[in-house]
C-alpha cells in the first residue's frame, strides 16, 4: 500500500511539474554569445553584512566565471561590517589577474534620515545607483548575488544568454527583465537537513515554475540569490528602493516585475549556482523567523496552517509508528504518510538536486517548523528579537 502511494505520487509529481526548465551551461565550443543589445554592460552586485565565513568563497567563484561575452564589472556593497568582511573581500580581489573584470568595494553610507530601509535593500540600491557605461540600457544588465551563493564558471554567460532571448529554456526568444535561478541547497549541519529539504519541497509545491513564467497568471516568485534584471525594467519598477521597507524583497521585485508588465522568468539553476543558507541552528532560527510569517503575506491563519500541515504531514507519522505494535490498523496510514514524506524528498532530489540525506529525521524538522511559525509571527508583529545578523529589522 505504502509502495503503490509512493510511486502515485512520484509519477502525479513527474507529470505536473516533469518538464520544469533549467538553466544549461553552453556548449563549449562555437557557443553563440548572448544576443544583448548596442552598449552591452554587466554589474554583478554583491550586498554584504558580515559576511566574514562566505565573502572569499564567494567572490573567488564570480571572479573564475568564464567570459560572459560583454564587458562586466563586480561591486561589493558593504552594509556596514564589523567582523572583517571588507578586509577579506580586498584580501579575495588582491592577486586576481589582470584580465579580470574591474571590482569595486564600497562602503554603502548610512540610511537616509527617516527612511526605512530593510536588510540588503539599501546596500544593493547604492550599487545600482553607480553610473553605468553610455549605451542602450536595453543591453545592460543588474545581476545581484547573495554573499552565501557559489556559481559555477559556466553560470554567467548562461544566464545572460537566456535572459537576453536566445534560444534557452524557454525556447526561442524568451528573454527575460528579470531571470531568476533556484539555486542547488547546500546542507552541512544537521539543523539544515532536518529543515531545507522541507521547506525547499514547500517552495517547489507552492510556486510553481509554469504559473511564475507565465505573463496571465499571477504567481510571481524570485529567489533573492540569485536576480538578473535588465537595468531599462530594474529602474522602471523603482529598483530596491521601492520595496525599500520589504524584508522578503525578492517576491515584492518579482511581483513589481510581473504587474507592470516586464517579463519574469523562473528557471531550475541547480546545475550551476549553489547556496548554503545557514551554518548553524542559530543562523535557522534567526533567518527562518525572519522571513516565514512574511512569506505567506502575514497572514496568521496561512501562517499557521502551514506549520500544521508540516506537523502532520512529518511529525505526525512517526510519533503514531510505536503505537503500531499496538494497534496493527494504524500501520497502514502511517506506512503511506512515511512513504509521501520519501516520495516529496525523491522528488525534490530529482527536481532541485536536494539530497535525500537524514530523511528519517523529518519528524524533528516538522516540529522544529512548527515552533518556527509561531515566533516568526509574533517575532514579526511585535519587532522583538526580529533580526538579521543581529541588526533589527523592526
Amino acid at each position: 500500500m505504502a509502495a503503490l502511494g509512493l510511486a502515485l505520487l512520484l509519477l502525479l509529481l513527474e507529470v505536473r511539474f516533469g518538464n520544469a526548465p533549467r538553466l544549461q551551461a553552453l556548449p563549449a565550443e562555437g557557443a553563440t554569445e548572448p544576443a544583448v543589445q548596442p552598449g552591452p554592460f554587466l554589474r554583478v552586485v554583491v550586498p554584504v553584512f558580515n559576511e566574514r565565513d562566505n565573502v572569499v568563497d564567494c567572490l573567488e567563484a564570480i571572479l573564475a566565471s568564464r567570459d560572459p561575452g560583454l564587458p562586466w564589472e563586480l561591486v561589493v556593497m558593504d552594509d556596514g561590517s564589523s567582523d572583517g568582511t571588507v578586509d577579506l573581500a580586498f584580501e579575495a580581489i588582491r592577486l586576481r589577474p589582470e584580465t579580470l573584470p574591474l571590482v569595486r568595494i564600497l562602503e554603502a553610507g548610512p540610511r537616509p534620515p527617516g527612511e526605512r530601509w530593510c536588510g540588503k535593500n539599501w546596500p544593493a540600491s547604492r550599487a545600482a545607483a553607480l553610473p553605468c557605461p553610455p549605451g542602450d540600457p536595453s543591453g545592460q544588465w543588474l545581476l545581484f548575488l547573495d554573499a552565501d551563493v557559489r556559481l559555477d564558471p559556466e553560470a554567467l554567460a548562461a544566464a545572460l544568454f537566456e535572459a537576453s532571448g536566445s534560444a534557452g529554456a524557454l525556447g526561442e526568444s524568451s528573454g527575460a527583465d528579470l531571470l531568476t535561478l533556484a539555486p542547488r541547497l547546500v546542507c552541512g549541519c544537521l539543523a539544515e537537513w532536518l529543515v531545507q529539504p522541507i521547506v525547499a519541497s514547500l517552495l517547489g509545491l507552492a510556486f510553481s515554475l509554469e504559473k511564475s513564467n507565465d505573463p496571465s497568471e499571477t504567481t510571481a516568485f524570485a529567489a533573492g540569490p540569485f536576480m538578473l534584471f535588465r537595468r531599462r525594467a530594474y529602474e522602471a519598477i523603482g529598483g530596491h528602493g521601492a520595496v525599500a521597507s520589504e524584508v522578503v524583497e525578492d517576491l515584492a521585485l518579482a511581483r513589481a516585475i510581473k504587474t507592470s508588465g516586464h517579463r519574469l522568468r523562473y528557471l531550475i539553476g541547480t546545475e550551476l549556482v549553489a547556496v548554503r543558507m545557514y551554518r548553524n541552528l542559530a543562523a535557522l532560527w534567526e533567518g527562518w523567523t525572519k522571513n516565514w510569517y512574511l512569506g505567506v503575506d502575514r497572514n496568521p491563519a496561512a501562517a499557521l496552517g502551514s506549520a500544521g500541515l508540516v506537523l502532520l504531514l512529518y511529525t505526525v507519522p512517526w510519533a503514531l509508528l510505536p503505537l503500531t505494535l499496538l494497534d496493527p490498523a494504524l500501520a497502514a496510514p502511517c506506512g503511506l504518510a512515511i512513504a509521501l514524506q520519501l516520495s516529496l524528498r525523491v522528488w525534490s532530489r530529482l527536481r532541485f538536486a536536494t539530497p535525500i540525506t537524514y530523511w528519517w529525521l523529518a519528524a524533528l524538522g516538522g516540529l522544529l517548523i512548527a515552533l518556527i511559525v509561531p515566533a516568526s509571527i509574533w517575532k514579526t508583529v511585535t519587532g522583538r528579537g526580529w533580526t538579521w545578523r543581529g541588526r533589527s529589522l523592526a
